[in-house]
């Protein structure tokens, strides 16, 4: 009730999205623009919040919807003039770390682990595998490139030149994009485009991050003891409830235990 009554002073409100898991243009439960979109919209722009703070999780993903989340949270911050708090847990790292630069300043758990600024594109090869079982693979294409690395054909040194080629020009992107955002914070006297992570600690010399502590007690010092906490994230489906798409939720599951492992996690 005394929100509403004039000459009262309410506390300050602070919204809390919470960015966790693989980020992907598809799978239910990955972080991608379009299921995010309404929950940061709304963090935005209900109420008056005195800031939004990002719970970051993310060993990484997409970097075309990494890219799109983080311009999202930019241009709104832009436009209602609201400072964005970064709060990392146990990873925030190639697309997660993207993720935590959308904000203005990034803070982490001491074993918390950040950066691996780099690029990665993996699969298999199984033409010896079907060559074995006497399965023929036919193909027909109109354009040399369009079966570009088929996984079911040995693999082209012009292949891997054009994808190599690819991924240089995203890990430009990536290392424009974190030079930006961190301008005049990070180190120029070390490389820090190379993939490798760190700890939290190391981070904040290396001017990664901005500090390190926990979410609640970094925005009760900031705003007060009685600073309001709103969370706003994505939700699931009544179907997903109810258990109703089990073996694709054991395959992503599985995708992104792999993703997490990469970082020890």
């Amino acid at each position: 009730m005394k929100r509403w009554l004039p000459f009262v002073k309410s506390e300050p409100t602070v919204a809390v999205i919470r960015l966790s898991g693989m980020i992907s243009s598809s799978g239910r439960g990955a972080l991608n623009d379009a299921a995010l979109a309404p929950a940061i919209e709304k963090a935005f722009s209900k109420g008056k919040p005195a800031a939004v703070a990002l719970e970051i999780n993310s060993p990484g993903g997409s970097p075309v919807q990494s890219s799109l989340i983080g311009a999202r949270i930019r241009r709104l911050a832009e436009e209602k003039d609201i400072p964005v708090l970064a709060f990392v847990e146990d990873v925030a790292a190639s697309g997660g770390y993207w993720l935590a630069v959308a904000a203005d300043e990034i803070y982490a758990d001491p074993s918390s682990v950040v950066g691996s600024v780099g690029v990665i594109s993996a699969g298999f090869g199984l033409h010896e595998f079907i060559n074995r079982y006497g399965v023929e693979r036919r193909v027909y294409t109109a354009g040399q490139s369009k079966s570009m690395l088929d996984p079911f054909r040995p693999e082209q040194p012009e292949d891997v030149a054009r994808l190599k080629t690819l991924l240089e020009d995203i890990h430009v992107n990536f290392k424009d994009h974190i030079s930006a955002r961190r301008a005049g914070k990070i180190t120029t006297d070390q490389d820090l485009f190379t993939g490798e992570i760190w700890l939290a600690k190391r981070a904040v010399e290396l001017g990664l991050i901005d500090g390190i502590d926990h979410i609640k007690p970094h925005l009760q010092k900031r705003f007060g003891m009685k600073v309001q906490i709103k969370q706003y994230g994505t939700k699931k489906g009544l179907l997903s409830r109810f258990g109703a798409h089990a073996v694709s939720d054991a395959v992503q599951g599985i995708e992104e235990r792999a993703a997490f492992a990469r970082f020890g996690l």
